[in-house]
């Protein structure tokens, strides 16, 4: 289990994953969610992506919960947003996460994609607070794909050298059987609204 990051409890226990196909307007989810709760937005290649962050970034604001836009520390930083989430490459690429050319602030927060234990690895060197590992069960999102399963998460989150959320197939069933593994919290897309009032219990 690992404690918690400097700036105690300021890690989300839930994480809202949106997807422009899925979920085109996050913005009814996102009222949904609990105070201290975040949203990352990918939506990467949508049009009008700039606007919808100014509007999910006030929305944000006002509901208590934390927005971080995928992939662009620019857009992070012009809309006030609270961090950004790093793609799996680009973890990869290196260090550059903690600096963020100088655009990271006090309170920033940094999440990167994860599908392996050395991706762990790689994301923690690249400056990233939190991984998002997935998927952990079958999804609907990566449909036939097979998921890490309980056993292995809760393997690779212990031995991982930053906090973890589940990501991937989870619903209210799943996420009780997540309790006590050692997770960060929760991050999911579809099933989100079933397991708002759900806590990691780590």
């Amino acid at each position: 289990m690992h404690d918690p990051l400097p700036g105690a409890g300021r890690l989300p226990p839930l994480i809202l994953v949106t997807d422009a196909a899925r979920l085109p307007d996050p913005a009814a989810t996102i009222r949904r969610l609990p105070r201290g709760a975040a949203v990352i937005l990918r939506h990467y290649d949508a049009p009008g992506r700039a606007a919808l962050a100014r509007r999910l970034a006030a929305l944000c604001r006002r509901r208590g919960v934390r927005l971080l836009i995928a992939g662009d520390w620019r857009l992070a930083a012009a809309v006030g947003a609270g961090g950004v989430h790093l793609p799996e490459a680009a973890a990869r690429r290196g260090p550059p996460a903690r600096g963020g050319g100088g655009l990271r602030r006090p309170g920033f927060l940094v999440t990167a994609a994860a599908h392996s234990p050395a991706a762990l690895w790689r994301a923690a060197k690249a400056g990233a607070d939190a991984a998002l590992l997935s998927p952990v069960f079958p999804t609907a999102s990566h449909p036939g794909a097979a998921g890490i399963g309980a056993i292995r998460f809760v393997a690779w989150c212990r031995r991982s050298p930053l906090p973890v959320y589940a990501l991937g197939g989870i619903d209210r069933h799943s996420a009780r059987r997540l309790k006590g593994t050692g997770a960060a919290g929760f991050a999911a897309l579809g099933a989100l609204a079933g397991i708002a009032g759900a806590r990691a219990g780590c």
